[in-house]
């Protein structure tokens, strides 16, 4: 996850740079999918959850069990996600559980429609940290991504239930050629309806969005997101706004925001922020970020299915992240073995090379080029081939001008 609000904090509150994590095992975030099952159908599901009992997931045992052992192992937070998390038969045994053993952070991954009445007062008691919504665009567009007329209207409601008991909540968009007009009517409903974060998922090919990845955003759209994104986040931060802004599965947006940083500031500020980048790392697959599947399988991220460290139904997520597992010590390698642009970029230690998984699906090869890289050769480092042209947005408007306000 890249929290450009953060960095863009940095800017004009900065802060010292935190040690740079190391190569090894880490305590990771952990996000679990409790289970596939989901009462929506939506198109870029990476589970290809519905709405159906999967058999052989996790007894409700074995979840306590685990919940047991991510504590004992210190993990920092502690995601509980789906399908629907709330389809799960025991799910407020399970996060009343996690809320009595005090995970750092605990928060829950949640399509909405479900918090309501005493569903939402019993999330408000639990004390979640935070609860990610997921909005795939504005009315009838959000009922197509998701499959189910109405789940618009439900989500939204969902959002304010949460709002109404003092929850913190974010909205979760995930952007594709389809509904990427609808960035900025995105925002100002987050504006509108008092959320606290917006969160912007770039298309991962799994799951149902394998088969959709053709409809992932063309590079200049997602250029023209970034733009609108930098520029709100800017806003927000030099006139006091709360929302948050960060984006998820696509590393290439902390390259992109450093080149506007460089384009729009001084020079010891963008090193700053340069430093703090670096010290971020980028992509932390199967280092900063792990995942239990709803088996019991756990992967170097919710997206990498095809590869399984292990079974918590047979070993401690404790010992096998901590274990021997070959792609989990490739995945911690400074720098990974990348090839192709990533391999050649200047900026591998800012991005971390990106999503995995994505180069996979489309290679064959983890380690080859991620092809969602939106940014031009010249803008990693390498140069502006003859027949390749470098199109820069400008920053317009004095109202968002880098001295807005501050300088």
């Amino acid at each position: 996850m890249f929290r450009l609000s953060q960095y863009m904090r940095e800017l004009v509150h900065p802060t010292p740079v935190r040690t740079r994590r190391g190569d090894g095992p880490v305590k990771p975030v952990v996000i679990w999918n409790l289970t596939r099952r989901c009462n929506l159908r939506c198109r870029h599901c990476y589970t290809t959850s519905a709405d159906v009992d999967f058999p052989g997931e996790l007894s409700h045992e074995q979840a306590m069990g685990v919940l047991d052992d991510l504590h004992g192992f210190g993990i920092p937070a502690l995601i509980l996600s789906g399908g629907e998390p709330l389809s799960r038969f025991d799910f407020f045994d399970l996060a009343e559980r996690a809320r009595s053993l005090n995970f750092r952070y605990l928060a829950l991954s949640t399509n909405g429609t479900r918090l309501i009445d005493s569903t939402a007062q019993r999330v408000a008691d639990l004390g979640f940290d935070y609860v990610g919504i997921s909005l795939d665009g504005i009315g009838d567009m959000n009922d197509w991504f998701r499959g189910v007329n109405g789940a618009y209207a439900a989500a939204l409601q969902g959002v304010r239930e949460c709002k109404r008991r003092g929850v913190k909540v974010g909205l979760r968009f995930t952007i594709t050629e389809d509904n990427a007009h609808m960035l900025e009517d995105m925002l100002d409903l987050c504006d509108g309806e008092g959320v606290d974060k917006f969160y912007l998922s770039h298309l991962v090919y799994a799951g149902r969005g394998d088969k959709h990845r053709g409809d992932d955003t063309q590079h200049a759209r997602t250029r023209r997101a970034m733009d609108i994104l930098i520029d709100r986040a800017w806003v927000a931060e030099a006139e006091g706004q709360p929302l948050e802004i960060v984006t998820g599965n696509n590393d290439a947006d902390a390259v992109y925001f450093l080149n506007w940083v460089q384009r729009n500031f001084d020079a010891g500020r963008a090193e700053h922020v340069a430093d703090h980048l670096r010290a971020w790392g980028g992509n932390s697959s199967g280092l900063g970020v792990a995942n239990i599947a709803p088996l019991g399988t756990v992967h170097p991220d919710t997206y990498w299915s095809d590869y399984t460290v292990g079974n918590v139904k047979t070993t401690p997520f404790s010992e096998l992240w901590t274990g021997d597992d070959p792609m989990l010590a490739t995945l911690r390698q400074r720098p990974r073995p990348l090839k192709g642009r990533c391999g050649a970029c200047a900026f591998q230690d800012v991005c971390g090379g990106n999503t995995r998984i994505r180069a996979l699906q489309v290679s064959g090869d983890p380690w080859a080029e991620d092809p969602a890289c939106y940014l031009s050769n010249a803008e990693i480092g390498l140069g502006t081939p003859e027949g390749e042209r470098l199109t820069v947005t400008p920053f317009r408007g004095k109202r968002h001008d880098p001295a807005h306000r501050f300088f």
